[in-house]
């Protein structure tokens, strides 16, 4: 009885992974601002793209797109009641705004407000509440411009607020490792390569070294991709992760010998993973300069919930490897999982 409730569970995580191909990797939808500030004013602009935000609202930016308009009103009211700005504990004044078709992504719109603090600008605070009408899963990607200051947020559900001061260097950071442990939480094509690659794994120390064999390949391609050192096509590396779930759940049915190398296989999937994760950093666009230590936050935010998940994940694999029916569930969630791999596969290779 209990060795199928194993075998439930896994193949609910895998059937998750299958029903929920948009949030493999995303960290959930995004959307790309940035805030220039000048003197006592300051320009927010906001791009945004039918898949960054719910089928509701995606039909209003396809009015938006269209011309002017109640669309077009709605949105700016948004980014206007939402989006709040102070300087020096005074409330800043949103003007009515403007939208400009986005040239990338693809039927994206950008949205434009001048807000007018009627102070010079030196201690500013950004609150970001779009996810009240964007949606829970939905961040804001934000880059703040000014004379002396280069700063870059991730606005979410758990991380509203924002304080800089234009004097100073100060980055957000924190919120980019928050970004990065939501970003692995939600991904559940990396999270099921990670669990299929320890569910054979043998000992406590070849679990190590897959672990760590995986962290230092994604974090280095991440780091590359992120800075624009090097880049793949986003089509390519989806499929290769897919190709990854199903290459290391095929070795677990069929080639036992081979798991005492399983860390070689972690580390060479982990470098294409690295890829995965560089998405939602390199889309935002931010300088060099300022990318770097948002780079780090979200490689550390990445590892901690990796780390969460493979704390959870050894003990139940301990407890399993001292039963008589670990290999039936370990090959009944490889199945489940190779076949999620396979279609994920083709889907991203074909459609």
């Amino acid at each position: 009885m209990r060795a199928a409730l194993v075998a439930l569970a896994a193949l609910a995580l895998a059937t998750a992974a299958a029903a929920s191909p948009a949030l493999a990797h995303t960290g959930g939808r995004n959307g790309y601002a940035s805030l220039t500030v000048d003197g006592a004013g300051a320009r927010y602009t906001l791009t945004l793209w039918p898949a960054s935000v719910p089928a509701e609202v995606a039909e209003t930016l396809r009015l938006a797109r269209a011309g002017p308009g109640p669309g077009r009103d709605q949105l700016l009211g948004w980014i206007r009641d939402k989006v709040t700005l102070a300087a020096q504990e005074r409330r800043c004044e949103p003007g009515p705004g403007s939208v400009a078709d986005g040239a990338s992504p693809p039927e994206s719109l950008t949205l434009v407000v001048d807000y007018a603090c009627g102070v010079e600008i030196r201690d500013l605070v950004i609150r970001d509440d779009l996810f009240d009408v964007l949606g829970t899963d939905y961040h804001t990607l934000t880059r703040l411009d000014a004379a002396s200051t280069t700063s870059q947020f991730a606005f979410g559900t758990e991380s509203r607020e924002a304080r800089v001061r234009l004097d100073a260097r100060r980055r957000g950071t924190a919120s980019f490792v928050w970004l990065g442990v939501e970003h692995i939480l939600t991904g559940w094509d990396h999270l099921l390569f990670l669990l299929v690659l320890l569910l054979r794994g043998g000992g406590w120390l070849s679990l190590l070294r897959i672990v760590t064999a995986f962290t230092l390949a994604h974090s280095a391609t991440l780091a590359l991709a992120a800075l624009d050192v090097v880049t793949l096509p986003d089509r390519l590396i989806e499929s290769v992760i897919a190709l990854s779930i199903a290459v290391v759940a095929g070795e677990n049915l069929l080639f036992r010998s081979l798991v005492a190398r399983r860390w070689v296989v972690s580390f060479c999937f982990g470098l294409v993973h690295g890829f995965g994760f560089s998405s939602v950093l390199r889309e935002i666009g931010l300088p060099t300069r300022g990318l770097v230590l948002s780079l780090l936050g979200f490689n550390v935010g990445v590892e901690l919930g990796q780390a969460l998940v493979v704390a959870l994940a050894l003990p139940a694999l301990a407890l399993l490897r001292r039963t008589h029916w670990e290999t039936r569930v370990v090959r009944i969630a490889s199945l489940a999982t190779l076949l999620v791999g396979a279609i994920l596969f083709v889907e991203r290779t074909l459609f």
